[in-house]
């Protein structure tokens, strides 16, 4: 549920237009969008929505805007706590490449779902623009509410990887319209790859999210079957929460357990789980050596347990050598505990593609 801070600037939902702007990581010439109401207490209504090639800020080409459907209708009702997902349709869709979704919707209640984490501009605007070339005009926020995904719908050789994260998955730190969060920066690294071009990254991290508990929003335990489970196509899963836990004073021992029970479940589904080793963190506000401790002792299982399928150590990738319990200088934006747009860069060059390739 988006919080009071983070809810949308005037005018506000109600008889309002809604244009936003994902980073898509794999193309293709089909595909359908995703639309939430997780957290609403009441149906939801879409009245029209659209997408298109973003041309820069809230404009889009023309020539490539299509109207959504859904079940060949224009419009939809969202029931409370649902999601809808649009009529497939024919888009030619660049990999790598901006992709504007706009919505008109009349929703004057404060109960909304939403993203505030996305670093990335949202444009609302009175009235009903959906097809609109512009909206110069509109009010600006660094949020997104009601959009949960696109599906490009491609060959069958292609598949996806889910990252389950927290605000540093989620690109905290990062420089807002420019997509640096590590995992676009791993969505660039398998383009330039003949062997993972087809593989998409799903993002799936959450500004103060928690393995267990602790932090904000569903926990990941929670939000496992809706974020990754049942998502299409995923293959692997790239699991990097536990600060915010070890954060909240879980237990080391309590927090390894919970990693068996995303292992377990994810397998269930034939998806491979690669564990990612949680970063430093000195001299932040978390630190104290009785988390560091626990840190220590989680990377230790995660790193030789063999429990995960791989293991991603961000941790050697991200620590400073001649003090280990902080993030290296060059990595972090100013708060010892996330990175900084470097920072993002060198955990994307810390996976290996090879954990992609088809087996």
């Amino acid at each position: 549920m988006t919080e009071p801070h983070n809810l949308p600037p005037a005018p506000g939902l109600a008889d309002t237009t809604l244009r936003q702007i994902v980073h898509v990581s794999i193309g293709g010439k089909r595909l359908r969008v995703q639309f939430s109401n997780a957290f609403g207490t009441a149906p939801l209504k879409l009245n029209a929505a659209h997408i298109a090639v973003s041309a820069g800020n809230s404009a889009i080409k023309p020539e490539t805007d299509r109207a959504l459907t859904f079940h060949g209708q224009p419009s939809v009702i969202i029931p409370t706590g649902a999601m809808m997902v649009s009529d497939p349709i024919d888009f030619d869709l660049a990999p790598l490449s901006d992709l504007v979704v706009t919505i008109h919707i009349n929703d004057p209640s404060t109960v909304i779902t939403g993203h505030p984490g996305s670093r990335c501009t949202s444009y609302v605007q009175a009235g009903n623009a959906v097809a609109a070339a512009d909206l110069s005009t509109a009010a600006t926020t660094e949020h997104w509410y009601y959009l949960s995904g696109v599906d490009v719908l491609t060959t069958n050789t292609a598949a996806a990887v889910a990252i389950l994260g927290d605000s540093i998955t989620d690109g905290r730190g990062s420089t807002t319209d420019a997509n640096r969060h590590w995992p676009d920066n791993l969505a660039r690294r398998l383009q330039t790859n003949p062997h993972t071009n087809r593989v998409a990254v799903l993002n799936h991290g959450i500004g103060g999210n928690a393995l267990l508990r602790g932090g904000l929003g569903p926990n990941a335990l929670a939000r496992l079957d809706r974020d990754v489970l049942a998502q299409p196509g995923v293959r692997w899963l790239i699991v990097l929460e536990g600060i915010n836990d070890l954060g909240g004073k879980v237990s080391a021992h309590d927090l390894i357990a919970a990693y068996e029970q995303v292992i377990i479940r994810a397998r269930d589904r034939n998806i491979r789980v690669y564990g990612a080793t949680i970063m430093p963190c000195g001299q932040s506000f978390y630190f104290n050596p009785e988390l560091e401790a626990a840190r220590q002792t989680v990377n230790h299982w995660v790193r030789t347990s063999g429990a995960f399928d791989a293991v991603i150590d961000m941790d050697a990738a991200t620590r400073d050598p001649h003090n280990p319990t902080d993030l290296v200088a060059a990595v972090h934006g100013g708060d010892h505990l996330h990175p900084n747009d470097e920072g993002y860069r060198i955990m994307a060059n810390a996976v290996n593609l090879k954990l992609f390739t088809r087996r």
